[in-house]
């Protein structure tokens, strides 16, 4: 949009505000009012994933009861009218006068900011959640709330409203000495949420997880609404079990897990670990309970404690010759599936976002437990030390030879320019802003793409034959593939630690495959590839998939696109069957330029769908990828068992 000077004046001055600016002006937002008005501060996000979080706030508090050794079990509900309940049989929060406050306990809990048994006082020795703003803030962001607590044979109850008080805390009814713990049951607020419809799948991967992270807690989630349903998770295994679930789409190279626990500098650790037959490392960390997806000072403490303790124990048991170097870390961990667990009193987080533990004292504690005890379980253990070595022998070699090929391609690239690859149909503008490259499978398709594109801002890349499946392959084949070199090229970011965000070449990377199950399973492996070694791409929002019609629809020359079947049947419904002529998209080498100008490619008129990842469910979508990709076929069987019943659109 352009604008005139004059406009910029006028819009300059509006900006600028009063030259009187006095005490008057310095707005006092009370009670939970910050809250409402900014709840992104708090949750993060107002869009389905932070709908979520508020359940996780509310279980973080059960879990803590869990953590204090007053929890054995959790009950969460999606009530039919889309409110939440979370059920604890933990001490019950306290319900006796908070002398500061002068308010029942319970009251404060859930109407001020930074009140609860986290800070300091003897409630909790280690917790998770926001920092004792998780109640407050569930209370703020919901339309109702309603908070009973059983103990002392009585059942307290106390209700809100958008953070307000409602119903004074008081007695409802009398239960058995015996009963005790807290029941929280809540509606999020539309006004506040883009959505509040709860996802039975996103709840119960987190719950699963949680029930992993704190051994022998059971926890039920039920599904009360059209489709009832009901699941409950309880490992006595605590993190041991985490891993075998983790590695179930792999062959795991030794049966046993690898488990190590214990306590230094008042930190408790925890770490299970395993290696598989697999190429990538998935190593997973978690402070009281929360995940850090960035990793931190445990993270270090872990890897520090694994090179230096197998290469000694290699070298002093002859399994590394003399002649031979150092394995790497990297070397050492290819193939291991990890979860490295610590409970902190008071952990220290880079950010506000908890994703990264800045607690120095972790990185000793870690280091400690974890050297001391998987040099005794080697000692005790010599042929999974040798498998573990020699799986890392045949790593270092693989990462010698990419290494190589890689090397080559930056001296090459270097004598030659820019090198991008003769395949490319690029674009003429230069701004990555406004430029975006289309993948597109074989030549069939690239003739009406090339043809049908913006010249100045969409180029094609064609890939001819089957992109490599990455999840079954060493660096050093991804290395060689020209396919994925093409690609690697093209986007000019680089791979692992060569990525470089800043010299991404296209603001949109769009995936443009023929609407089949071919389609889709190459568009599979591109995804995985992406995924595996460039996702901060994913990550920053800059890979789509584009949404080719399946149905041309015509009636009196005039064309109607129908991207699903539900679509097809709702067209012919509003125009009518007869006289109606339907033809069916086979590929997009079908496609003329005009139509798939108009259906997929014009930014106008087109449908993208970006690939979005959730750092908190990255476990599970690892577990997916090595399913789908992996050489495992039972629990591939399995999955498409369990998910068939979501195909649409399935073209044999």
């Amino acid at each position: 949009m352009a604008i005139e000077k004059t406009e910029i004046e006028d819009l300059t001055e509006g900006m600028k505000g009063s030259a009187d600016y006095s005490a008057d002006q310095i707005q006092i937002l009370e009670g939970l009012e910050a809250v409402r008005k900014r709840p992104g501060m708090y949750i993060g996000t107002t869009s389905i994933r932070g709908l979520h979080h508020l359940v996780y706030e509310i279980v973080d508090n059960s879990v803590d009861e869990a953590l204090a050794g007053f929890c054995t079990s959790i009950t969460v509900t999606i009530n039919p009218d889309n409110s939440i309940t979370v059920e604890d049989d933990g001490r019950g929060i306290p319900v006796d006068i908070q002398k500061k406050a002068g308010k029942p306990a319970l009251e404060v809990v859930f109407t001020v900011l930074h009140a609860g048994g986290k800070f300091g006082g003897s409630g909790y020795k280690v917790s998770g959640g926001l920092h004792g703003v998780g109640a407050s803030v569930v209370n703020a962001l919901s339309s109702w709330l309603s908070v009973s607590v059983f103990k002392d044979g009585h059942e307290y109850n106390m209700r809100f409203s958008k953070g307000k008080v409602t119903q004074e805390m008081k007695i409802i009814s009398d239960c058995p000495e015996e009963k005790h713990g807290t029941k929280v049951v809540f509606l999020p607020d539309p006004d506040i949420f883009e959505e509040t419809i709860y996802d039975y799948d996103t709840l119960k991967v987190r719950l699963r997880e949680t029930a992993f992270l704190t051994k022998a807690l059971k926890i039920t989630l039920r599904d009360e609404r059209e489709n009832p349903q009901e699941i409950t998770f309880h490992y006595e295994g605590g993190i041991k079990e985490f891993v075998r679930y983790l590695n179930k789409g792999n062959e795991a190279l030794y049966p046993d897990v690898i488990y190590c626990e214990g306590e230094k500098e008042n930190i408790y650790v925890e770490i299970a670990m395993q290696h598989n037959d697999s190429y990538k490392e998935n190593i997973y960390t978690f402070v009281n309970n929360i995940n850090t997806p960035e990793g931190g000072t445990h993270l270090t403490g872990f890897k520090n404690a694994l090179t230096k303790t197998f290469n000694d124990y290699a070298r002093q048991n002859k399994l590394l010759k003399d002649s031979e170097p150092n394995l790497s870390g990297e070397d050492i961990r290819e193939g291991l599936t990890c979860i490295i667990s610590v409970k902190i009193e008071n952990p220290q987080f880079e950010g506000q976002t908890k994703q990264k533990l800045g607690t120095s004292e972790a990185q000793t504690a870690v280091q400690g437990v974890f050297s001391e005890q998987l040099l005794y379980f080697l000692e005790q253990n010599p042929g999974v030390a040798k498998i573990m070595c020699e799986k890392s022998i045949l790593a270092q070699r693989a990462r010698a030879a990419a290494r190589r090929a890689r090397d080559l391609t930056r001296r090459k690239s270097a004598l030659e320019g820019v090198g991008l690859p003769g395949k490319l149909v690029d674009c003429n503008n230069r701004n990555p802003e406004k430029c975006e490259i289309f993948i597109v499978e074989g030549d069939s398709a690239l003739g009406p793409a090339k043809d049908g594109r913006n010249v100045d801002t969409q180029a094609v890349l064609p890939l001819r034959g089957k992109v490599l499946n990455v999840q079954k392959a060493r660096l050093d084949r991804v290395y060689a593939n020209e396919e994925i070199k093409g690609m690697i090229t093209a986007f000019g970011t680089g791979i692992n630690e060569d990525f470089d965000i800043t010299k991404l070449r296209y603001n949109k990377i769009i995936i443009m495959t023929d609407a089949d199950v071919d389609g889709a399973h190459i568009a599979t492996l591109m995804l995985t590839f992406i995924y595996n070694f460039m996702p901060e791409l994913i990550r920053q929002g800059h890979v789509y998939l584009a949404q080719p019609p399946l149905f041309n629809i015509t009636k009196n020359k005039k064309h109607y696109y129908a991207y699903s079947d539900e679509e097809y049947q709702d067209i012919l419904k509003q125009i009518g069957a007869d006289g109606a002529d339907v033809s069916r998209f086979k590929g997009l080498g079908e496609m003329d330029v005009e139509e798939l100008s108009e259906t997929t490619m014009d930014p106008e008129t087109r449908t993208l769908l970006r690939v979005n990842m959730v750092e908190d469910e990255k476990a599970e979508l690892d577990l997916t990828f090595t399913t789908l990709m992996g050489d495992q076929v039972e629990p591939r069987r399995e999955f498409i068992e369990q998910n068939a019943k979501y195909v649409k659109n399935l073209d044999v």
